[in-house]
């Protein structure tokens, strides 16, 4: 036995510490699915087989001992088994895609956060509500959603939008009008590769030569 198992028995408060390890990372076949197993155990659904053939269908390729064995586990722990909460990086990602290409167990375990965290779920309706004005070229909603980000406690949604306001109506001008930088930035993108090609290569009379007849 090492000295650092030592110490973690040592220091450990709970005998719910001495759990933790390296096994407890290994990816599980009902990972994605353990929030759908909590809340239909929540509602009173413990049967293994029944809850088996929901999962099935959502894409889980567990079998029934699995399902058998998580509940199993569930019903006979001291302490509350459940799945662990998805990452903030993994949320992030979740609420700036497409809602329509969230598969649907990636879509249940964001309910489950939106339902348990206020904060989460009020992001969720405004980075949605930020995206659509922008894919649907609706600048003109900017204002009310300047209104409806400052009733919420959310900081970093609260700087973007002061940052914003600083901007106002350049910012509802990009997603409303027909017009745009585009084909300056493309051109302005040109010269800097051409820049970067010839960098200590030629002078500056040939660089400007192949960016006029490029």
């Amino acid at each position: 036995m090492t000295y650092r198992t030592v110490r973690q028995f040592a220091d450990a408060a709970t005998p719910g510490e001495l759990l933790t390890g390296q096994w407890q990372n290994r990816p599980s076949v009902l990972g994605e699915y353990k929030p759908y197993l909590d809340d239909r155990w929540n509602e009173g659904c413990t049967n293994a087989w029944k809850l088996c053939e929901e999962i099935v269908p959502l894409g889980c390729k567990g079998s029934y001992q699995r399902v058998r064995a998580y509940l199993h586990d569930k019903h006979t722990s001291p302490w509350p088994v459940t799945a662990r909460p998805s990452s903030s990086r993994t949320v992030a990602g979740w609420l700036l895609r497409r809602p329509e290409t969230l598969t649907e167990p990636e879509q249940l375990q964001l309910e489950t956060a939106r339902a348990h965290c206020p904060e989460i779920d009020a992001l969720t309706r405004h980075v949605r509500s930020f995206a659509t004005m922008l894919t649907e070229r609706q600048g003109e909603r900017l204002p009310d959603w300047f209104d409806a980000v400052r009733q919420d406690d959310l900081p970093s949604l609260r700087t973007l939008a002061a940052g914003i306001t600083r901007d106002r109506d350049a910012v509802i001008a990009g997603p409303t009008l027909a017009w745009n930088s585009g084909a300056v930035e493309g051109h302005v993108n040109r010269i800097k590769m051409l820049m970067r090609q010839m960098l200590g290569r030629a002078g500056f009379a040939l660089v400007r030569k192949r960016v006029l007849l490029s």
